[in-house]
């Protein structure tokens, strides 16, 4: 197998295999703030630009 061979395989695959997985991270860090257990941390990250450590004084 020669080089040129081998960076056909490796294209092949990329243009394959590699958008299918990136295709799967992006559905995966989309929905992850979604899921039921982040919902704590969700709302205390909306509510972290209010807090004030001296309360306005």
């Amino acid at each position: 197998m020669n080089g040129h061979s081998t960076y056909e395989a490796l294209r092949h695959i990329a243009d394959s295999w590699g958008l299918l997985a990136m295709l799967v991270v992006f559905v995966i860090l989309c929905a992850w703030p979604f899921r039921p257990g982040a919902r704590s941390r969700n709302q205390e990250a909306a509510e972290a630009i209010f807090k004030d450590d001296n309360d306005g004084e």
